[in-house]
């Protein structure tokens, strides 16, 4: 009949329609290897690219448990073409699994097989699930499971498939479209129902879909004799589909605090429960934050704790002082001196602080809690300042997010002013942090939930560097004289606790461009911790008295390599501060020459205002050569689209003070 072919012609629509449908969406299936794909040697997304990522797929759903409650399914299928062999560590799988000591996300229905051609056949390797997948644990709260795919070798495909049940639903898990491999196909599906409500936080340029449906709920609890279960309810579901096709590689460049902060990505964090549950706020606000820290038994409730043990090496550390500023110094470098830092990376404390003080070791957060606890102690006001470092990624000030900090440091209000001090690190000044520390905002851990800047244009790292090259009974001769800016005084101090003094002066005498011999090599200031250090050393040039002589006016001291190569950037440039480096030379010419040719005179702003600029002021006056140098970037932060100003910038510092003076013998 017309009706009955009507209908089998929609169903012939239907069926040809879903698998359109599903080829666009599924680029990829597991276990579909053809010899033809293990054929291909490089892919026109990245020709010299040592491995490709064809699909990386994702799906999370909020489903009812058997345990009372809400649980997230999430399941992951990816690929990968192993070009090279520089790419074999992509064959080393750790899959983050979250615990709460009582319970942990379970991973369950995991496939990984290596595929490679022989003989013009797919062999297939597969892992032994049961013997090969290894439990480690990160820390309280986080597990690994580690497996290696066997049989990897240039030219191989390896795949893997997984699902991770999680009765967790805080952790919604984040997606990360770009990788440090180009990737074909990237997609990630999440269903989220009405009840609860995320707040998203997303980067970069990926298409996003939503679509809504219904869906009946039902949750059971069954960890009881008498078996319980709700009745069951209908809810909107929204569907989000995001996907990003061709995406290339992000590849870490100079003066990048986190690359994290820049890839496109997606992640989530539960705001709030919602009808038909019973309204709850989860998220909270700054205050209800720093309220649980400071009730935390690994943070805030360590302070509240009785600290009597602490009246001995009180008395040790405060001795002599008499004011707020020198009690708060002495319990500084008293921390400073005799505990190490095991682990920069922390904000809980995994043991009590009564233990940290009697090991004399502990973690950034251990150590600098224990200083609050001390200058408490001492009658001082110190809070405790948790902040994320630029390589752990950017903070929130809108979205108080607890995992998004990962360090401690200690606020002391000294004659009503904040210094802010951080012991862990052994050559760190008072009231002193290190430059990874200014990544913006930061929150002090008490009742009121103190907002912080920690701004890298803050700081200002100058630096001056002064040459005096004469003639000492018919050789050439000079004497350096540097003022390097307090970080580089704090790496300098650092490298020196490394190796020692001896082979520091090794390392400089073999950094220099010009082949020359240096003595009386002297560091000034070195102990003291908050100051900068002064270098000072003699040196003999060897240089061979030919006719033509080209002699570097900077030895070696000015920029020798643009720092920013890459001919395009699409994330900001961060470098750690601004600088300001200044260098004059006084050089005499050696006996018998004279001037032959001379790098001429220069200045260029880098902006409009001229706050930022480059100057090369020289001038020849007879027997004696004048230089003056300067290197001035005001800010620290340049968007992608002021990449090309600045990278124009420094070639041109590099050109310049790359110049050399020629001398010929006078005839």
């Amino acid at each position: 009949t017309i009706a009955a072919l009507t209908k089998l012609l929609l169903l012939f629509f239907s069926f040809f329609s879903l698998s359109i449908f599903g080829q666009q969406w599924t680029p990829a299936k597991f276990g579909k290897i053809s010899a033809a794909d293990l054929k291909i040697k490089s892919y026109s997304i990245d020709n010299t690219a040592s491995a490709v990522v064809i699909a990386d797929v994702g799906s999370s759903q909020v489903v009812g448990n058997l345990r009372g409650w809400f649980s997230i399914e999430f399941k992951h299928f990816r690929r990968i073409h192993i070009l090279k062999k520089n790419a074999y560590d992509l064959a080393n799988m750790e899959i983050l699994l979250y615990t709460d000591g009582t319970g942990e996300e379970q991973l369950k229905n995991l496939k990984a097989h290596t595929y490679n051609l022989e003989n013009g056949k797919v062999i297939e390797s597969k892992i032994d699930v049961k013997n090969s997948v290894y439990r480690s644990v990160i820390d309280k709260n986080h597990i690994v499971r580690k497996f290696v795919f066997p049989a990897v070798k240039e030219g191989s495909i390896i795949e893997y498939e997984y699902t991770v049940s999680s009765d967790f639903i805080f952790n919604l898990r984040p997606w990360k479209f770009q990788q440090s491999h180009p990737v074909l196909w990237s997609e990630y599906n999440v269903s989220i129902p009405e009840f609860l409500y995320y707040v998203f936080f997303q980067q970069g340029d990926f298409k996003k879909t939503q679509t809504a449906r219904q869906e009946n709920f039902r949750v059971t609890d069954t960890r009881t004799a008498g078996r319980s279960t709700t009745e069951p309810f209908t809810a909107t579901v929204n569907d989000y589909r995001m996907v990003m096709q061709n995406v290339p590689p992000m590849k870490m460049e100079n003066f990048t605090s986190s690359l994290d902060n820049h890839i496109a990505k997606i992640e989530f964090q539960l705001a709030e429960y919602r009808s038909p549950l019973a309204f709850q706020s989860i998220m909270g606000d700054w205050t209800d934050v720093t309220n649980t820290l400071l009730n935390d038994e690994n943070f805030g409730g360590q302070l509240e704790k009785d600290n009597s043990w602490l009246n001995d090496e009180l008395k040790i550390a405060l001795q002599g002082a008499k004011s707020g500023e020198e009690k708060a110094r002495n319990i500084f470098t008293y921390l400073q001196k005799n505990l190490t830092c095991t682990n920069y990376n922390r904000l809980y404390t995994d043991q009590p602080l009564k233990n940290v003080l009697k090991n004399k070791r502990g973690s950034v957060a251990e150590i600098n809690l224990l200083l609050v606890a001390m200058l408490r102690k001492a009658g001082l006001h110190a809070d405790p300042l948790m902040l994320s470092t630029r390589s752990h990624g950017y903070a929130f000030s809108n979205y108080p997010i607890i995992e998004r900090f990962n360090y401690v440091v200690s606020r002391a209000m000294i004659n009503d002013m904040p210094v802010y001090l951080d012991a862990s690190r052994p050559n760190l000044g008072f009231g002193r942090l290190d430059w990874e520390c200014y990544n913006g905002h930061a929150r002090v851990i008490n009742k009121e939930a103190t907002a912080v800047d920690l701004l890298s244009d803050s700081l200002v790292e100058t630096k001056t560097m002064s040459l005096l090259l004469t003639n000492d009974d018919k050789e050439i001769v000079g004497r350096m004289e540097q003022l390097p800016g307090y970080y580089e005084s704090l790496s300098v101090r650092d490298r020196i606790a490394e190796i020692g003094f001896k082979e520091f002066v090794k390392e400089v005498e073999n950094d220099k461009a010009l082949d020359a011999e240096l003595y009386d090599f002297r560091i000034d200031h070195l102990p003291n911790l908050d100051e900068q250090i002064q270098v000072s050393y003699e040196f003999k040039l060897h240089i061979e008295k030919k006719d033509i002589i080209y002699l570097d006016p900077m030895f070696g001291e000015g920029f020798t390599e643009n720092p920013f190569t890459a001919e395009k950037r699409t994330y900001p440039v961060e470098m750690p501060y601004p600088l300001d480096e200044i260098f004059i030379a006084r050089i005499e010419l050696p006996e018998g020459y004279e001037v032959d040719g001379m790098p001429k005179p220069a200045r260029m702003s880098l902006d409009e205002e001229g706050k930022s600029f480059f100057e090369y002021m020289i001038q020849n006056s007879g027997s004696v050569i004048s230089l003056r140098t300067r290197v001035k970037v005001h800010r620290s932060y340049f968007l992608p689209g002021e990449y090309k100003m600045l990278r124009d910038f420094f070639s041109v510092v590099v050109n310049k003070q790359n110049e050399k003076i020629v001398l010929k013998k006078v005839k």
